[in-house]
């Protein structure tokens, strides 16, 4: 299987800007630029390759947890999964911080807390991100 996704940059990298689509369709000319990455801190001017990232790690590690609670016989009502991505300029993307809260029934703490562990290091964006530090944040609601 392979996913694809277009980026367009126009000018140098203070000044430039550029567009970003991707082969589903859910980004279609979305722009991003250098004080859409380093100077707004609101986040709020448009997006960022670090916010694509997190995106797909949050979505990543839920869709891979929901896998291991599922056949442990406690399929999931609900997973609420939030990554934030730090990048330090100069130095990188450092560190993904999973947070999680989650409604399943049927499941104590314990192998709650084993599964969502499990399900960080076996998803495939933390594997990617595997040069990074990645660290989890899991409570059942």
């Amino acid at each position: 299987m392979q996913r694809h996704a277009n980026a367009e940059w126009k000018g140098d990298l203070k000044n430039g800007s550029g567009t970003l689509d991707s082969q589903s369709g859910a980004l279609k000319g979305l722009p991003y630029s250098f004080k859409m990455r380093f100077e707004d801190e609101s986040g709020r001017s448009g997006t960022n390759p670090e916010e694509l990232i997190a995106a797909a790690h949050a979505g990543c590690f839920a869709m891979q947890l929901s896998h291991f609670l599922a056949e442990n016989g406690t399929t999931a009502e609900k997973l609420e999964a939030s990554a934030s991505v730090t990048l330090i300029p100069g130095t990188g993307i450092t560190e993904s911080a999973l947070t999680l809260v989650a409604a399943v029934p049927g499941i104590d703490d314990a192998k709650f807390q084993e599964l969502a562990t499990r399900a960080k290091s076996a998803c495939p964006v933390s594997g990617a991100l595997g040069a990074i530090n990645i660290t989890l944040d899991a409570r059942l609601a």
